[in-house]
């Protein structure tokens, strides 16, 4: 299950998105911190180690976000939580889309690496480990916080960045459906992999997090069984989704927004046989997105 707004609260608004963090994340930042602290010779530096695995969290929630923009996506929500964040992205239903919105978040990390390289560098130069150990030691402490998010992140794991760049490059050739159904199932070797490691390495923080993953892989391996079964169904050539271009399902797969009784919007030129409400728009079962009837006419658009 993936974190929502319900028991966070929000921090603040940068370029139209919403940063909410979740009350759990006080819990474990009071235990991760404590656990810094015996590194440094000044409490100081356990707490600032802390903030700068919270920042570049956040920078890599917000690449996703912002990558998601640049293609004529939605993304108006972070959420920041104990197992790190999320990014709520809407890209346009598209592999190339979905891809540059997914990559963009580890492509942070990879920015920040030469950058405390530098400072490693600058570090070894300055001879800072002896003149300031505690200076060294955080340095050295976010440059491993860093790797280490990128490395875990490119995991194969669906949701896991890495499971989901997987899963758009798939969709290349297999189609959306497919892609999911394929991404998910090497997913979940992968989580039960991550079981193994946690288990091996005595880490319940490891086996959390390898469950969620797991359980967040098999909600989506039904939702592309889901995908799967619509894509067989017989569908109208004459009309297409003007945002993802799928033609719309012959079937009663539309209620009324009034009535709330099934019908088939492309047979009733979207007035409900029920109730006899007209619908301005409607809704594409494959993308979400809802347009006019006339904008899904195809002999229409080129008129």
């Amino acid at each position: 299950m993936m974190p929502t707004r319900q028991g966070s609260f929000r921090l603040f608004r940068l370029w139209g998105i919403d940063v909410h963090l979740h009350w759990s994340w006080f819990v474990v930042a009071l235990y991760s911190i404590s656990t810094r602290i015996p590194n440094y010779a000044s409490p100081v530096w356990g707490v600032l180690e802390y903030l700068a695995l919270f920042l570049i969290v956040l920078m890599h929630e917000f690449g996703h976000s912002l990558a998601s923009r640049s293609v004529g996506g939605q993304s108006d929500q972070i959420v920041l939580w104990p197992l790190g964040g999320v990014a709520y992205v809407n890209p346009p239903p598209r592999p190339g889309a979905t891809l540059w919105s997914i990559a963009a978040g580890p492509l942070v990390n990879v920015v920040l690496l030469p950058v405390l390289f530098a400072l490693w560098y600058l570090d070894h130069l300055q001879g800072w480990r002896t003149a300031s150990q505690d200076l060294h030691a955080f340095i050295r402490a976010v440059l491993i916080i860093d790797v280490s998010l990128l490395v875990f992140n490119l995991l194969p794991i669906y949701p896991l960045d890495g499971g989901q760049i997987l899963r758009s490059l798939l969709w290349y050739p297999l189609g959306k459906a497919r892609s999911l159904m394929a991404a998910t199932l090497i997913g979940f070797v992968g989580g039960v992999a991550l079981i193994g490691v946690a288990m091996w390495e005595t880490s319940l923080w490891l086996g959390i997090l390898a469950v969620f993953l797991l359980s967040n892989c098999w909600r989506s391996f039904q939702v592309a069984r889901v995908l799967r079964r619509m894509e067989q169904l017989p569908r109208r050539p004459e009309f297409a989704c003007p945002v993802c271009q799928a033609s719309p399902p012959i079937g009663n797969y539309w209620r009324c927004r009034q009535c709330g009784q099934a019908f088939d919007m492309f047979a009733t030129a979207a007035v409900c046989p029920h109730c006899g409400a007209s619908h301005e728009t409607v809704t594409c079962p494959d993308c979400g997105n809802a347009k006019s009837l006339h904008a899904w006419d195809v002999t229409l658009r080129d008129v």
